[in-house]
């Protein structure tokens, strides 16, 4: 009987195909927590006004110079499956609250630093994940609670200096007070009450760029800048008190969908033919003038027909404008998008007190300005070369999105890393109520959120012993708004010092980093497909988000 089992147990048993590489245990989780920690380490020195740039360039040799966490996190072609997932961390913060895309990538992997740290102490992956989780809720309570100041949503001046610290890191701060206001300003006027909340949808604010001039060329439009031109000479090329249609359809008569003869025996037929089309399209035209137009912006074609009798009736038109454009026209003038031209009405009219066509660059663009009460703006983007204004982009986005966290929650903390000295002292005290193991490991989670000031003072050119020193004892002794400012290099009251930070971009983060590493800290199995390193696609999420709070 021993024999026998010794023959079945000698066949092998092949469950995977060939080629298939697999990681297991101890070795899968160690190579996943180096590949967060590499990633981590690489941006830790892009953090903050001092920290430094990266130099990206892609496979077709275009160079991407920046000091986004998220540009770079999307510009690195990673292969392995936990850098793929630390990407898609990085994009989410970027989506979720437009900030600290950096902030959450250092701090995800100083988690699974620190997680590595305890696995070499013998702590069960499973009792790491489970105090992790505990520590980033209560992290997220105690910043809700106790570190979170409630602000005047509109105080303009507030929300500038908001916008500002988000630009200051970047390539585009000399400018930051001039954009400042831009950005506040095209915020303010967006802004909609929907079910008794204020909400801020970015998409209404378009950003159009054009390389000429500088940086402080760019300009706020209370309305549409549409990247197009007046499609005939005669037309006029300013318009003021305009009243515009926005129209869907095309100003051309429509071809048949099956294919069809026309039999044509005499000269005169074909005059006829043409004489009924030259017709239909004056009809068109004249619907458009009787309802009052004297601008039309038309989603598809103009015949050149039309054209004609759109410049004899003094009627400026641009063709072939966006869909995404109409539709902020539409919310910019107050006009109704108009599908079937035969139905349009002066109601169907929008109104803005100047549209003209201008030179920008070496291009001719729409400027439709003035409008009442624009619901849609566009903030066009001048720089002097492709970069400047690529990142100069970046930036506004970054500002736009953090006005728009104030604006919609109402509550700001101090920056500088204020908010982890605070929330590592705090979590050292919770530790000490749990005992045991837990208490460890929650203590390391308060090690990892002073990573983040200590890489502040370190990019700085400052000693971080002296300093972390010197930024604990301001906080023991409840001193919670002080943090390290970088430009002074020195510890400092951040809201004096006008270091402000929205409430979400913390709470997205510390959410987000410590449901990353609980994600990482559950693999225990690689498993990648032959001819692929990475394999397929990992979830960037772990299973129990909404365990760390709302």
């Amino acid at each position: 009987m021993s024999a026998g089992r010794e023959t079945v147990s000698a066949i092998p048993v092949i469950l995977l195909k060939e080629g298939t590489s697999r990681t297991r245990g101890k070795e899968a989780l160690r190579l996943n927590i180096m590949v967060a920690k590499t990633i981590s380490e690489a941006l830790k020195s892009t953090l903050s006004p001092k920290g430094m740039q990266k130099m990206l360039v892609d496979p077709f040799g275009d160079v991407v110079i920046t000091h986004d966490g998220a540009t770079i996190m999307k510009e690195m072609e990673v292969e392995h499956p936990t850098a793929k997932m630390m990407v898609d961390l990085a994009k989410a913060q970027e989506q979720e609250v437009g900030d600290g895309t950096t902030t959450v990538v250092i701090l995800a992997g100083e988690l699974l630093s620190k997680a590595q740290e305890l696995l070499d102490l013998g702590i069960h992956p499973t009792i790491i994940l489970e105090a992790y989780r505990k520590a980033a809720k209560y992290a997220i309570d105690v910043l809700e609670s106790k570190l979170a100041e409630k602000v005047q949503w509109n105080d303009k001046e507030l929300l500038k200096k908001v916008a500002k610290i988000a630009m200051g890191s970047k390539l585009i701060a000399a400018a930051k007070d001039y954009l400042a206001e831009i950005v506040t300003d095209a915020v303010l006027s967006v802004y909609e009450e929907r079910d008794g909340k204020r909400v801020v949808d970015l998409d209404n604010i378009k950003l159009e760029k054009k390389e000429g001039g500088s940086i402080f060329d760019t300009k706020l439009t209370r309305g549409l800048v549409i990247d197009k031109e007046v499609v005939h000479p005669d037309m006029p090329k300013l318009i003021k008190d305009a009243k515009i249609a926005l129209i869907e359809s095309a100003l051309e008569i429509k071809k048949p969908e099956i294919s069809s003869k026309i039999r044509v025996v005499s000269p005169t037929q074909v005059n006829e033919f043409l004489e009924q089309e030259k017709a239909m399209l004056k009809e068109m035209v004249d619907k458009i003038a009787e309802a009052g137009a004297n601008v039309v912006f038309c989603q598809k074609g103009i015949d050149d027909v039309a054209q004609h009798f759109l410049a004899k009736r003094g009627i400026m038109a641009v063709r072939r404008v966006r869909k995404s454009d109409i539709e902020k026209l539409a919310k910019a003038t107050g006009a109704s998008i108009v599908v079937n031209i035969k139905d349009i009405s002066p109601a169907d009219l929008g109104y803005a007190g100047l549209v003209e066509e201008r030179r920008v660059g070496e291009d001719k663009m729409v400027f439709v300005e003035n409008c009442k009460d624009p619901k849609a703006v566009s903030i066009l983007i001048r720089g002097g070369s492709k970069q400047v204004i690529d990142e100069a982009e970046r930036s506004l986005h970054d500002a736009l999105s953090v006005v728009r966290d104030v604006v919609e929650d109402g509550y700001v903390v101090p920056g500088g890393g204020a908010v982890h000295v605070s929330l590592a002292l705090e979590l050292d005290k919770y530790a000490k109520q749990l005992g045991g193991k837990e208490q460890i490991v929650v203590e390391k989670f308060a090690e990892a959120l002073e990573s983040i000031p200590r890489a502040l003072i370190e990019n700085s050119g400052e000693d971080p012993i002296t300093m972390m020193a010197e930024l604990k004892k301001a906080h023991v002794e409840g001193r919670n708004k002080y943090g390290f400012d970088v430009l002074k290099r020195k510890v400092d009251n951040m809201f004096e010092n006008d270091i402000i930070e929205p409430l979400r971009v913390h709470k997205y983060a510390i959410r987000s980093a410590a449901e990353f590493a609980t994600t990482v800290l559950k693999v225990d199995d690689i498993i990648a497909a032959a001819g692929k390193v990475g394999g397929k696609k990992p979830e960037s999420k772990g299973e129990e988000g909404s365990e760390f709070g709302d």
